[in-house]
């Protein structure tokens, strides 16, 4: 069995079994931290604490899913970092392999594990025989979490060979990748004008509704890529990015 995370050990400590019952103003509030919303300018959440209690804002300019996973990383500094005054910044906030800072890279572990923890989250996977973004967003609204996280979840938590690629205007932002796609697999900075993404980035194209085939070197620059098929699937998330699933026999 894995071994459950701190955060994990949290809604264990709360008997919490069932998505729906992540309530965090509840498990804030377990731990002396108050949630408040508000609208806020140039940044996303923030907190102050003192002693044992804390108060948590976060902006109510943006989306709900983007509000939980800002309130979860807030309550992540709070577990790890307790004692300091920070301000987290959209960019700062679920940013995925981009050598983010240690203390944000902390908090957004503790986030992930909060509203999608393992042990609710994995008896449900042997139900998809295959990763789509169909899957995904049901997944994201039985757990109430944005698409990218939902979809860095799965991808790191599943047992589809996949990797995960957010790209926009100005190149390759991040990727995810399944421990079964080996190192030697690299994305691309920059999309290819025969990928789906491209069209859907800088055109008008709309999401695709389902994978397609696709040469591997198109988005690798393995020396062997043209060998090789995946399937592609492209969304465009809330923010303009384009977002591609590549899926690998």
């Amino acid at each position: 069995m894995n071994r459950l995370t701190v955060a994990e050990l949290l809604l264990q400590e709360l008997g919490i079994t069932e998505p729906e019952e992540i309530d965090l103003d509840a498990i804030a509030w377990h731990v002396g931290a108050t949630i408040k919303r508000r609208k806020l300018d140039g940044c996303e959440a923030r907190i102050v604490g003192t002693g044992k209690k804390a108060i948590i804002t976060v902006n109510t300019a943006s989306a709900l899913v983007r509000q939980q996973f800002s309130i979860g990383h807030e309550i992540g500094h709070w577990y790890h970092h307790r004692g300091r005054s920070l301000i987290c910044r959209s960019e700062e906030i679920g940013k995925h392999c981009n050598g983010g800072a240690v203390l944000e890279r902390q908090a957004d572990a503790f986030a992930a594990d909060l509203l999608l923890p393992n042990y609710i989250l994995q008896p449900r996977l042997p139900q998809f025989k295959k990763l789509t973004f169909d899957v995904i967003k049901q997944v994201a609204k039985d757990f109430t979490t944005s698409i990218p996280a939902t979809a860095i979840r799965l991808i790191e938590k599943g047992d589809w060979p996949s990797i995960l690629i957010c790209h926009g205007q100005t190149g390759r932002k991040w990727f995810a990748r399944n421990t079964s796609v080996p190192d030697s697999w690299f994305p691309k900075d920059e999309l290819h004008p025969e990928s789906y993404a491209i069209g859907i980035l800088y055109g008008n194209d709309t999401d695709q509704a389902s994978p397609r085939k696709m040469k591997a070197h198109i988005w690798f620059n393995r020396r062997d890529a043209s060998n090789y098929e995946l399937q592609e699937q492209s969304i465009r998330t809330m923010d303009g990015d384009v977002l591609s699933l590549l899926l690998f026999k």
